[in-house]
C-alpha cells in the first residue's frame, strides 16, 4: 500500500478547472431517465471531518455532471455503521450513494464481530474509490518531541505516561499506535475520542501528548505553526504535497517493520443497483475525481486522488483489504461489541 499518486486517463477532463466542471458531459444523457431526482450521498460520519469535506467537495462537483442536485446526508454513529447501514437498505435504484472508508468497508466488520448491521460485501455493491492518504503522527508545538525518535525513547523511559488521543477504539489511529508499539517497544496510552475533531482540541490544548491521525483536519494548524508533524504511517513519504514532503516515513523510521497504514474512501450503492446505472456512476465518478480541480482541492490537505479502473476492479480491491484490516484488528486487540 505504497503512497503513490493514481489517476485514472480521462483525457481533457484532467486538467479543467473547478469551474469548467459544468462543462464535463453530462454522463446521465447516455442513460434516458437516470438519475431523474436528486442524488443522495451518505456521508456516515458528522459534519466536519475528513469524510465529510471530501463528500461535499465530491456533491458540489458531481452535480453538473448528473444534471441533478446532490445532496449530503450526515448520518454518523456506530462508528459509521448506521450511514452504512442507511445506505444499504435504501432503494436499489442508483439514487443513493456512500462515501466510506476503510474502517467501514474494511475494519468494521472485525471490530464489530457480533452487531455489525450489514456486510459490506454483501450489501453494498461497489463502484470506485476517490481518495487515498495516510496518518500522521503530530504533536502540540510546544511539545518537547521533536521527532519520532524523540516520542519512543520518552515512551519507553515512562511506560505508559505518554497519551495519543484518537478519532476512537478501532480507527486507523488506534490500529497505527498499536502496530508502531508493537514494532518498537513502546508503552503509549490509547486515548480514544468520539471522532478526530475533539481529539484535536485536547491535543491543541496540550491535554494528550499526540496523536496519530489523517492529516485534513490539522492543516490549517501545521501551517500556523500550532501543530508539529512528526512521521507519515505509510512506507513512503507524501511527496504531493510541500507541507508533508519532507515528513519521514516508516520505511525511514522503523525499516523492515513492514508498516504501511493507508487511509482511503470510495463510493459504493446498495446491492442490487443494475449494473448498466453502477457503470454510469462510476463514469461520473471517475470523471470529477481525476480533474485536476478535485485533486488541487485534496492534495494540499494530505490525500491525493486513486479511482478504480471498473467497479469491479474496486470490488477485488475491498476483498483484498478484509484480509488487511482483519488482521490489523487481531494485532491491536480491539473490539467494539
Amino acid at each position: 500500500m505504497t503512497m503513490i499518486r493514481r489517476r485514472a486517463v480521462l483525457g481533457a477532463a484532467a486538467t479543467l478547472p473547478v469551474a469548467s466542471t459544468l462543462a464535463l458531459p453530462h454522463v446521465a444523457q447516455a442513460q434516458a431517465g437516470f438519475p431523474s431526482r436528486s442524488v443522495r450521498l451518505v456521508v456516515p460520519f458528522a459534519p466536519g471531518g475528513s469524510v465529510d469535506m471530501t463528500g461535499r467537495l465530491m456533491a458540489q462537483m458531481l452535480q453538473p455532471v448528473l444534471g441533478q442536485t446532490v445532496v449530503v446526508d450526515n448520518r454518523g454513529g456506530a462508528g459509521g455503521n448506521l450511514g452504512a447501514s442507511e445506505a444499504a437498505r435504501s432503494e436499489k435504484d442508483g439514487h443513493t450513494l456512500l462515501l466510506g472508508s476503510a474502517s467501514i468497508l474494511a475494519a468494521n466488520k472485525f471490530l464489530y464481530a457480533k452487531s455489525m448491521p450489514i456486510d459490506p460485501l454483501v450489501d453494498l455493491a461497489p463502484v470506485t474509490r476517490v481518495t487515498t492518504g495516510t496518518v500522521y503522527l503530530t504533536v502540540n508545538a510546544n511539545s518537547p518531541y521533536k521527532t519520532f525518535q524523540d516520542v519512543i525513547a520518552a515512551a519507553k523511559k515512562d511506560p505508559g505516561k505518554l497519551t495519543m488521543g484518537s478519532s476512537g477504539t478501532g480507527t486507523i489511529s488506534h490500529l497505527t499506535i498499536s502496530k508502531v508499539c508493537k514494532a518498537t517497544g513502546a508503552d503509549i496510552t490509547h486515548v480514544p475520542y468520539r471522532g478526530g475533531a475533539p481529539a484535536l482540541q485536547d491535543l491543541l490544548a496540550g491535554n494528550i501528548d499526540m496523536m496519530f491521525d489523517v492529516i485534513p483536519l490539522s492543516m490549517a494548524h501545521v501551517r500556523e505553526g500550532r501543530i508539529r508533524v512528526l512521521a507519515a504511517a505509510s512506507a513512503d513519504r507524501t511527496t504531493f504535497s510541500d507541507d508533508l514532503k519532507n515528513v519521514p516515513s516508516m520505511k525511514e523510521l522503523l525499516p523492515g517493520a513492514g508498516i504501511d497504514m493507508q487511509s482511503w474512501y470510495g463510493i459504493n450503492v446498495p446491492a442490487g443497483v443494475p449494473a448498466d446505472r453502477i457503470a454510469l456512476l462510476h463514469k461520473a465518478i471517475v470523471g470529477v475525481v481525476d480533474t485536476a480541480a478535485f485533486r488541487e482541492k485534496m492534495e494540499p490537505n494530505g490525500f491525493t486522488t486513486v479511482v478504480d479502473s471498473s467497479p469491479a476492479a474496486y470490488g477485488q480491491y475491498l476483498k483484498s483489504q478484509e484480509a488487511v484490516w482483519k488482521a490489523l484488528v487481531e494485532e491491536s486487540g480491539a473490539s467494539l461489541d
